[in-house]
């Protein structure tokens, strides 16, 4: 048996006059997805446990099978894993974004404009981070460059308990309220100030706004944790798997399970991404001899947080492509089994996540099921399968 999740992050949301009082699910063109649910089972799961953040981290911790109440320590450390940083059981990890403020000269009355800079590439943003390592980092704090806009911090022997906001939270949004607060503020914001001191001026940043690009004039921080100790996939279900994604959150995870990280080039975690080589990396894992692979598609997420409507009704219609170039080729391995989810809502409304359930449809090759006419959040509702306990669905895939 081979086993496929496809995973659209974001992707469920909610009914909005924009698109004649459909969601984007119901409103985008989906033949591949409205397939899988004539054929398949559909329902609605909780992947946030009540209490945790309604995140990528806690919800694809859920999708997976780990409980979160019992392995989550926080987001920024599971992308240390797939950075290759290694964390001593006194570190706290920290996300370190690079973040778009708006000018005013105190920096509490300025405004969120942009959480990820215009989505500001890797080799910008690693000439950014090199500038604040150097400026700002000692012993006891190191920076990391990551991905795109996300960064990492490290503080020896840091402070685990502090509120720090999310900055996709907060867009629009004067600033003030939402910075740290509590055990290690004072620092956290001192670096924050600090690096909007020198950010603005850098030829980095003064290039991008020659080309008309909103330049990183801050660090943000937020998802602080410590080192995590998760269990091995294959001890839980005897399955080998693989992950393929452009978001070392999701690649941490992985690497934590012990699942093999597929690298594929032109992924940007955005819509303009290499969704084709996506799918063709995961046949070819499938065709190696793994029996598992996860592939996680980030872009419903971040045309959500952008607000962006038509970006994220398009999202999803890449998603629903890359459905069916699976379905046409998994016949060839026989036995399978397949299943289609968010991780969590991200409303337009909000550009932020929530903590409702999401539809899942599971189809598997040659079983009959009661059929769905569509795939969406309403229909799927309708069929009265729910999982309370997010982390109890991945049993359900493999095992039922």
């Amino acid at each position: 048996m081979k086993y496929v999740i496809l995973l659209g992050d974001g992707m469920a949301d909610e009914k909005i006059a924009e698109l004649d009082g459909k969601t984007p699910l119901q409103y985008a063109s989906t033949p591949n997805m409205d397939r899988l649910a004539a054929g398949g089972e559909t329902g609605m799961v909780h992947t946030v446990p009540d209490g945790f953040p309604p995140g990528s981290d806690v919800a694809n911790l859920s999708v997976m099978g780990y409980n979160p109440r019992e392995y989550y320590t926080g987001r920024s450390p599971l992308e240390a894993v797939s950075m290759g940083v290694e964390l001593s059981d006194d570190d706290v990890a920290f996300r370190c974004n690079l973040v778009t403020l708006s000018e005013e000269e105190v920096y509490e009355n300025k405004i969120m404009v942009d959480y990820s800079s215009d989505e500001i590439t890797t080799s910008e943003s690693h000439e950014l981070i090199r500038e604040v390592a150097n400026r700002l980092g000692s012993k006891e704090l190191r920076f990391y460059p990551g991905f795109g806009f996300r960064h990492l911090l490290v503080w020896k022997t840091g402070p685990v308990g502090g509120k720090l906001t999310p900055p996709h939270d907060i867009s629009g949004r004067t600033i003030a309220p939402y910075l740290p607060k509590g055990e290690g503020s004072d620092t956290l914001k001192r670096l924050m100030k600090e690096s909007n001191r020198f950010l603005p001026e850098h030829p980095v940043n003064q290039k991008r706004v020659r080309a008309g690009l909103r330049p990183a004039t801050s660090i943000w921080f937020w998802g602080q944790g410590k080192k995590p100790s998760i269990p091995k996939f294959y001890d839980k279900y005897g399955v080998t798997g693989s992950v393929i994604s452009a978001v070392d959150l999701i690649k941490g995870i992985g690497i934590c399970a012990g699942f093999d990280i597929v690298k594929v080039e032109g992924v940007t975690g955005t819509i303009h991404t290499n969704f084709r080589g996506k799918v063709q990396a995961a046949l070819e894992e499938l065709k190696k001899g793994k029996d598992l692979v996860y592939i996680h598609v980030e872009a419903p997420d971040a045309a959500s947080h952008r607000g962006e409507t038509v970006t994220k009704v398009k999202a999803i219609e890449m998603v629903d492509n890359m459905l069916g170039q699976l379905l046409n080729k998994l016949d060839e391995f026989g036995m399978y089994k397949i299943m289609l989810l968010p991780d969590h809502p991200t409303p337009l409304s909000t550009k932020t996540h929530s903590n409702s359930p999401v539809p899942f449809v599971i189809y598997a090759k040659g079983r009959k099921n009661k059929s769905a006419a569509s795939f969406d959040e309403e229909t799927a509702a309708k069929s009265g399968l729910v999982f309370r306990a997010g982390h109890e669905l991945m049993d359900y895939f493999i095992r039922s």
